[in-house]
């Protein structure tokens, strides 16, 4: 079916004069003079093949066609303020969805309340966490999975982006009775008496990679991996053997009645960045969300918390 040949001005100013009854009035109302509301009818009426008012020097009545019509032209110009206030929302990056990868920790501690900050200044904006291990989240923004990802700094390819936004101290995690907890600063050398947990392939290889400088006989080396960093957690919290992790990870740890320490000389630390796709245009509302956790995230701005 061909597309009508009138325009939405032409609909715009019908159902202005049908509902005030005055060309006059309608024009007022449309910033336009009299004389061009009603060309504007006439056109209608022209591509239409039929009238819609009935006109005398008195007054102006809808004709039985334009009664019927009424309705219909209605609908499309609702319709055509909705879409423009859709638009608008997407210009000033007030709805749209974002999807966001993360790992256990940061998707659990520190994305929902920058998100439910950001949600009150966008409510229209829809937010989609997606839980990730570290060593996938720069794959699901290279493919397309996600829009974006919050997490430790991991080498990418060129099709991503990587944004620092802070450090964070690795730090152990241990009872409150156990001997390590007596001590305000540990080195790296008081963990090899104590049997030590990480949490996935990733926080092994950190922990090789902090002690790789040490003769093969001194290296700390941990006496099981688990899968989730709940479960390094409650084996510590036990009393079972200690943990490491990065400072961020405190709103966790603290729930378990955890006590955290510094890990001095030297002090090994752990980049967050943020993760978007290079070559992909991103959505006004992937821009903005993207530009708040840079702001909120990035030093001096970080939240005290973190």
């Amino acid at each position: 079916m061909a597309l009508p040949r009138y325009t939405l001005r032409q609909l715009d100013a019908f159902v202005t004069v049908a509902e005030l009854l005055s060309f006059t009035a309608a024009a007022d109302r449309l910033a336009l003079t009299p004389s061009a509301v009603s060309q504007l009818v006439v056109e209608l009426e022209s591509s239409l093949d039929f009238k819609l008012f009935e006109r005398s020097t008195r007054k102006v009545a809808l004709s039985a066609a334009g009664k019927e019509f009424y309705g219909s032209a209605q609908t499309v110009l609702k319709h055509l303020r909705l879409a423009e206030v859709a638009a608008t929302d997407l210009r000033n990056r007030a709805a749209g969805l974002v999807r966001i990868a993360a790992p256990m920790v940061i998707a659990s501690a520190i994305l929902p309340p920058l998100i439910r900050d950001y949600s009150q200044l966008r409510p229209k904006l829809v937010v989609r966490i997606r839980d990730a291990a570290v060593e996938q989240m720069t794959d699901m923004v290279d493919s397309g999975e996600v829009d974006l990802a919050l997490g430790p700094d991991r080498q990418s390819s060129g099709n991503v982006l990587r944004t620092s936004l802070f450090s964070s101290p690795w730090v152990l995690w241990c009872a409150k009775d156990h001997p390590l907890a007596q001590k305000q600063r540990l080195q790296w050398n008081d963990l090899r008496a104590h049997a030590l947990v990480t949490a996935g392939r990733d926080h092994e290889l950190s922990v090789a990679q902090m002690g790789a400088a040490l003769p093969e006989d001194q290296r700390i080396h941990p006496i099981e991996v688990v899968d989730h960093i709940s479960t390094a957690f409650g084996m510590a919290a036990a009393g079972l053997a200690v943990t490491v992790s990065p400072a961020y990870v405190a709103p966790w740890a603290k729930r378990q009645g955890l006590v955290m320490r510094r890990i001095v000389d030297p002090e090994a630390m752990r980049q967050v960045c943020l993760y978007r796709p290079a070559h992909r245009v991103a959505s006004p509302a992937i821009e903005g969300f993207a530009e708040y956790l840079v702001e909120r995230l990035q030093k001096p701005h970080r939240p005290p918390a973190l």
